[in-house]
């Protein structure tokens, strides 16, 4: 259930960028930056304001990895998947990530602090296996590496 708060949010974005060209991507954007994800009564008020069918905006959330439609862990943890990152190592990554989390990727952990989400390039492919923390991007991330960070993490949440 969406706070009024998170329903007045929802409907300002939607509002300021209905009138675009492409409006849709600008507002899941904007929604998940505002709120932390896209919620499912976002998606009935999208489409009516766009004009478009409740399906196609639903196809979109899910299709594209970025967006999530439940709310996150206090800290996300992505884990590049992208080709150069498979060839160093990231499948390991995310194996263990997953294993050391308890997560099966997507969910917040059980302790609402992490969630664990594939992505699919951060940019770093010569410094290949890379992972962000909050948005906060490292390069060449071993195991070693991932559980010093995921501590750190873990002791500010």
């Amino acid at each position: 259930m969406l706070t009024d708060s998170a329903r007045e949010t929802i409907n300002e974005v939607v509002a300021s960028h209905k009138q675009m060209p492409g409006a849709l991507l600008p507002i899941l954007h904007g929604i998940q930056d505002a709120v932390g994800y896209i919620p499912a009564e976002a998606v009935d008020s999208i489409a009516r304001e766009l004009n478009l069918s409740r399906a196609e905006v639903h196809g979109v959330v899910t299709y594209y990895h970025h967006f999530r439609s439940e709310p996150a862990g206090k800290h996300v943890v992505q884990i590049c998947r992208a080709e150069a990152c498979q060839s160093m190592g990231s499948e390991r990554l995310w194996a263990h990530a997953c294993l050391h989390l308890d997560s099966d990727g997507h969910k917040p952990t059980k302790d609402g602090v992490f969630t664990v989400e594939p992505v699919y390039c951060l940019g770093l492919c010569a410094s290949s296996p890379s992972m962000a923390i909050d948005g906060k991007v490292h390069a060449r991330v071993s195991v070693e590496k991932f559980n010093t960070l995921v501590a750190q993490a873990r002791s500010r949440a």
